[in-house]
């Protein structure tokens, strides 16, 4: 009786100083109905927490309670979708209370949405929803298998006779894969668009654009001899240039650049936002370019590059927009305020889509 008497107490104490240990459970965040909202973190030790967002024009600091509950309370939010992080003594973590992650090979950072009054083009509505298929593909280019993302639209059937017309759309440097569906909402802003009779019914593959160690130039080479097959091969496409288009951010812009025009013959439809242009391929793909501009002009039925007057990239894209007008090449700039932000990608394709395949 007494050595049961004393595997219960030990029992007892051990599962006390369990709960002991374990943090309290705290919400972060919450968004309050005036949208401000409040951001929680615990920590005993710590001996300063920061806020940073792209809802903030400067970090913020957190205060802590006696029981070691970090929070602040930042004004009313604009409605969009954000990156945060919180800097606890200059680490840059994301939320440890909030599932909602930035797809990111670097950064480390959670995602808040802001919803407002009235749905977004990228938020959630009551229409009919596409399909996300992840997908693995076998790259000859790079001698490996790889994983993409295809969105089906709604009312998608593989055994129809309907085939539908392809964007490409690229991520941008260090994001992934999931970066355009998670943080961009693409397969949400393709859904709302199509069900208001904006955008016509089309597929949406998004590749993983990091291929190294390879070469990135080899990116180019996967896309087109690699991952536009395995497109056609499995799902019901159409297969001419006029109804193929290729997208991309930051990185994935310039990699849209390179891809597209050193293949009009491929994609009709070339959609840059805020591309990254200071690499090896872009250097030698148009330095001291002399295009077959009739040609070019004759194969493409959009060419548009966009830019937010705020970004970093700004004036470098603004070179590139002079430069493909001084070779007369036909160049749709599209520029608005804002940086170099996923608030700014999710305008872009919102604004592109509309005008891929008619």
């Amino acid at each position: 009786m007494k050595k049961i008497i004393y595997l219960f107490q030990v029992l007892l104490f051990s599962t006390v100083a369990v709960v002991a240990q374990r943090p309290p459970s705290i919400s972060s965040p919450d968004v309050h109905a005036d949208n401000s909202v409040t951001f929680r973190y615990f920590s005993k030790t710590a001996q300063k927490v920061t806020l940073a967002g792209e809802f903030l024009a400067n970090p913020v600091a957190f205060k802590k309670d006696t029981a070691g509950i970090w929070s602040v309370t930042v004004p009313p939010i604009k409605p969009d979708i954000y990156p945060y992080s919180f800097f606890v003594d200059s680490v840059q973590i994301a939320d440890p209370n909030n599932t909602y992650i930035f797809a990111n090979e670097r950064f480390k950072r959670s995602i808040i949405d802001i919803k407002g009054d009235k749905p977004l083009v990228h938020s959630l509505q009551n229409v009919p929803h596409g399909k996300i298929n992840y997908c693995y593909y076998q790259s000859s280019t790079l001698g490996t298998t790889r994983q993409l993302l295809v969105y089906t639209p709604p009312g998608y059937n593989p055994f129809s006779n309907i085939k539908y017309p392809v964007l490409y759309l690229i991520h941008g440097g260090s994001d992934t894969e999931e970066t355009w569906t998670k943080v961009g909402r693409a397969n949400l802003i393709a859904d709302n668009l199509i069900a208001q009779g904006k955008a016509k019914p089309m597929i949406i593959v998004m590749p993983y654009g990091n291929v190294r160690p390879a070469p990135m130039p080899d990116f180019t080479k996967d896309v087109v001899n690699d991952i536009i097959p395995f497109v056609e091969s499995n799902y019901s496409v159409l297969t001419d240039s006029k109804n193929r288009a290729v997208a991309g951010f930051s990185v994935g812009g310039g990699q849209t650049l390179n891809i597209g025009l050193t293949n009009t013959d491929k994609f009709a439809y070339i959609c840059s936002y805020a591309p990254y242009t200071a690499t090896d391929e872009f250097k030698k793909n148009f330095t001291d370019w002399n295009p077959d501009v009739a040609n070019i002009n004759k194969q493409l039925k959009l060419f548009t590059i966009s830019v937010g007057t705020e970004d970093f990239l700004y004036e470098s894209v603004k070179q590139n927009i002079a430069m493909f007008q001084e070779k007369k090449v036909k160049l749709n700039p599209f520029i608005v305020s804002g940086g170099h932000t996923w608030m700014n990608c999710k305008l872009f394709l919102a604004n592109t889509l509309p005008q891929l395949f008619q």
